[in-house]
């Protein structure tokens, strides 16, 4: 096998087209070819991989911004990775990967992000799930006890001089979390005619205004069809900014209890009810279908340095050695002082033969669920991703937990 792994060019469509079709099954009306001038999509870099004149792989690399401890990171999503049938298991994604991941860190993306089909093939490549997108269906009887909002919160529909206000909600939501896309670039960034036009998808969009007239959350839903306990509420978004705007909304959602049956809601954190516009609900039955979230670093220090850390002041010797991700390996020194952090780099720290390393040693996997605030260093000791003393243990996990992994757009 002599691979030929290079940026697709739009005679690869068709092929890819095929390949995407084995893979996640062919639309139900045929898409049009694609126009050279507009092709690829805006923020979007496919990949090819070649065996003679076959196409043997293909993935998309999206390239946006998410939120991570206070910071909008340079991220790369991968989308759309395919292998033909008769190829898998012959080690074709690696090197796809590799190229791929190696223009992105060229292009400044110190993360990357995707969600997999099936996790084990993107663990072997350093990435490690760090939370879900998930669509969780709550009965109308769970919405019809929501006590009315106080302090003057009421709702109204929004209109298209609404939208700054939206991206505002989004945006102060979004930067206390780890995980969300920013929503600044193309395709997520939410246009006037993208939210309102006839094209948007949405029957109306729910605004919770205070008394002055301030927005203070936002609800994007879609009617349905059916007229009776078989229809659903479809909603994109439900982000609040106080509890009082969160039960104003659910309100709004459930005065369809009449002619639907249930709200289906696109939200993250849903095995534990942590979507906070869902815990001022005071019936949490809910069903839940998830899709795993996975991260990858690629530029460690440029990754950690960027972090809003908690106003403590700190020195941590630490390293990353995993033989699945030889780009990321290295050792630094974490060095934080009111908050501000700074990485630099240390000589190399490998331990003896039979020895452990003399300072916090994670994995690739370990360091991505640190960084996400997903996992603690002792649950990561007991599955083998941390090693070392435990000297920081507590410190570090001090400065890189305390905001919830959430995802709210699936690419």
């Amino acid at each position: 096998m002599d691979l030929v792994i290079r940026r697709s060019v739009v005679a690869d469509v068709p092929a890819a087209r095929r390949l995407g079709d084995e893979a996640f099954g062919a639309p139900a009306t045929p898409r049009p070819a694609p126009e050279p001038g507009t092709w690829p999509s805006a923020n979007v870099r496919p990949w090819s991989a070649y065996d003679g004149e076959e196409l043997v792989a293909t993935l998309g690399v999206r390239r946006f911004t998410s939120w991570f401890h206070g910071a909008a990171v340079p991220t790369a999503g991968f989308a759309g990775v395919t292998v033909a049938a008769e190829r898998r298991g012959e080690g074709v994604l690696r090197p796809l990967f590799d190229a791929a991941l190696a223009e992105a860190r060229e292009q400044g993306e110190v993360i990357s992000t995707l969600y997999p089909s099936a996790a084990g093939i993107y663990r072997s490549l350093g990435y490690e799930v760090i939370g879900s997108y998930d669509e969780a269906r709550l009965p109308m009887a769970a919405l019809a006890t929501v006590r009315p909002p106080a302090g003057g919160v009421r709702t109204r529909r929004a209109a298209p001089a609404d939208v700054e206000a939206i991206r505002a909600v989004y945006r102060t939501w979004a930067a206390a979390q780890n995980g969300p896309l920013t929503r600044t670039e193309k395709p997520f960034l939410p246009e006037p005619d993208e939210l309102f036009g006839l094209e948007s998808g949405y029957t109306g969009i729910s605004l919770a205004v205070g008394p002055d007239d301030e927005v203070l959350g936002f609800a994007s839903w879609n009617r349905g069809s059916g007229y009776d306990g078989t229809g659903t509420i479809e909603v994109d978004d439900l982000v609040a900014l106080t509890p009082d705007a969160a039960r104003a909304l659910w309100r709004v959602l459930g005065s369809f209890g009449t002619v639907a049956g249930s709200v289906r809601l696109s939200t993250s954190g849903a095995w534990t009810g942590s979507d906070p516009s869902r815990l001022v609900l005071p019936d949490h039955t809910v069903t839940t279908t998830s899709r795993p979230y996975m991260l990858r670093l690629l530029d460690v220090p440029a990754a950690l340095g960027t972090a809003c850390l908690p106003p403590l002041s700190a020195r941590v010797p630490f390293s990353v050695v995993d033989p699945r991700t030889p780009d990321v390996e290295g050792s630094w020194t974490l060095l934080v002082h009111d908050g501000v952090a700074q990485v630099h780099p240390d000589a190399p720290s490998v331990p003896a033969a039979g020895r452990e390393p003399d300072r916090l040693t994670f994995t690739s996997s370990g360091i991505a669920l640190s960084y996400a605030g997903a996992a603690s260093t002792a649950n990561l000791r007991l599955a083998g991703h941390v090693r070392g003393p435990s000297t920081h243990d507590r410190l570090w996990d001090a400065l890189w937990h305390g905001r919830d992994v959430h995802v709210r757009d699936y690419f």
